[in-house]
C-alpha cells in the first residue's frame, strides 16, 4: 500500500523544521528537539512515585482511569515503557499514551522513567524496567491494583523491554503477567531485514537505529544476546499471550512480526496486525493519525479481554 497522506503530510511538517538528521546529533541536542505530544484525555487521579531499584529510586507516574480505593473493587494494571531508542523519551512524551490506554482499557498504567543512554547505557534500562514491573506486583493493594491482572507494554525500544522483562519474569519465577503489549517493537540488534532496506526515509530510519544502537550497546556489549535481542531466544514457551502492532513504512516491521510468529510457533496466543500505510510513531501520535488511534482502540480491546480472563 501507499503512505498514507496523513503520514506525508506529518513527515512535511516535519521536515519544515529544518531540525538536522537526528543521527547527527548528540543525546542532549535530540532530547531538546523533542516536542511533547497534546494533552491526552482526563483520568481520575495521576501521582508521580518512585519505585525502588537496585541502583536507586526509578520514577514511576502512575494513572488511575476510575476510583479503586475503598471500593473493593481493584483495577487491572498495565506498567507501560515509552520508546525513543533507549535514548530519550520521557513521562511526559509518554503521558498522552499513558491516559489513552488507562482509559480505554479501564486500567492503571504505572509509566516507567527508566534510566537512559549513554549516561546509563546496558543494561540500566532493563534493570530499571525489571524492578518497576515487580515492585507493581509487589505494591498493587495499596495502588489499588488487582495483583492477578497485570499487563506489560512499550512501543519501540519499551517495547523491546517489554518482551524482554517478560521473558526474565517467567523465567525467575513471577510475578505473573497476563498480557504483553508489543507496538513496533525491537526485537533484533542485527538490523538486517528487508524492512530496513526498504525504509530509510520515513521518520525513523536504519541510521538512527544504529545511533541508538551505539549509545544504549556500546563497543564491547554482545548485542547477540536476548536481553538486547528478544528475538533470538530459544525458548518463548509459556509467555504471557501478546499483541503485536507493526507500520509498514517502518525499519522494525519484519523484526516486531518475526517474533509475533516465534511467539506463536511456541505456543503463545498472539494477535498481530501490521498498519498499512503507517510509520514509526503513528501508535504514540494517535491525536495526528487516525490509525493510530484504531490502533490503540484495538490494543485496548485485547487488554481488557485479557484483564476479564
Amino acid at each position: 500500500m501507499a503512505l498514507d497522506p496523513v503520514a506525508e503530510e506529518f513527515l512535511a511538517q516535519m521536515a519544515a523544521l529544518g531540525t538536522p538528521p537526528m543521527h547527527t546529533l548528540t543525546p542532549e541536542q535530540m532530547r531538546a528537539t523533542r516536542i511533547p505530544p497534546p494533552p491526552g484525555p482526563e483520568v481520575h487521579r495521576v501521582e508521580d512515585m518512585e519505585a525502588p531499584g537496585p541502583d536507586g529510586p526509578i520514577p514511576v507516574r502512575i494513572y488511575w482511569p476510575s476510583q479503586t480505593q475503598g471500593d473493593g473493587q481493584d483495577l487491572p494494571a498495565l506498567v507501560w515503557y515509552h520508546g525513543g531508542g533507549w535514548v530519550i523519551g520521557n513521562l511526559e512524551s509518554a503521558d498522552a499514551t499513558a491516559r489513552r490506554l488507562a482509559t480505554m482499557a479501564d486500567c492503571v498504567v504505572v509509566s516507567v522513567d527508566y534510566r537512559l543512554a549513554p549516561e546509563f547505557p546496558y543494561p540500566a534500562p532493563l534493570v530499571d524496567a525489571y524492578a518497576a514491573a515487580v515492585w507493581t506486583a509487589q505494591n498493587a493493594p495499596r495502588l489499588g491494583i488487582d495483583g492477578a491482572r497485570i499487563a506489560l507494554g512499550g512501543d519501540s525500544a519499551g517495547g523491546n523491554l517489554a518482551a524482554v522483562v517478560a521473558r526474565q519474569l517467567r523465567d525467575r519465577g513471577g510475578p505473573s503477567v497476563v498480557h504483553q503489549l508489543l507496538v513496533y517493537p525491537a526485537t533484533d540488534a542485527a538490523r538486517n531485514t528487508a524492512s530496513y532496506r526498504e525504509n530509510d526515509r520515513y521518520l525513523l530510519t536504519p541510521e538512527m537505529m544504529g545511533w541508538f544502537y551505539d549509545h544504549y550497546c556500546p563497543d564491547g556489549v554482545d548485542r547477540t544476546q536476548i536481553d538486547i535481542s528478544p528475538a533470538l531466544a530459544e525458548d518463548l514457551a509459556g509467555l504471557p499471550p501478546a499483541t503485536v502492532i507493526t507500520a509498514e513504512f517502518d525499519p522494525l516491521r519484519d523484526e516486531g512480526m518475526a517474533y509475533a510468529a516465534a511467539l506463536e510457533a511456541a505456543g503463545v496466543p498472539v494477535e498481530a496486525e501490521c498498519y498499512a500505510g503507517q510509520i514509526h510513531t503513528f501508535f504514540t501520535a494517535a491525536h495526528y493519525f487516525p490509525a493510530g488511534m484504531r490502533a490503540t482502540e484495538a490494543a485496548a480491546e485485547r487488554l481488557r479481554a485479557a484483564f476479564a480472563a
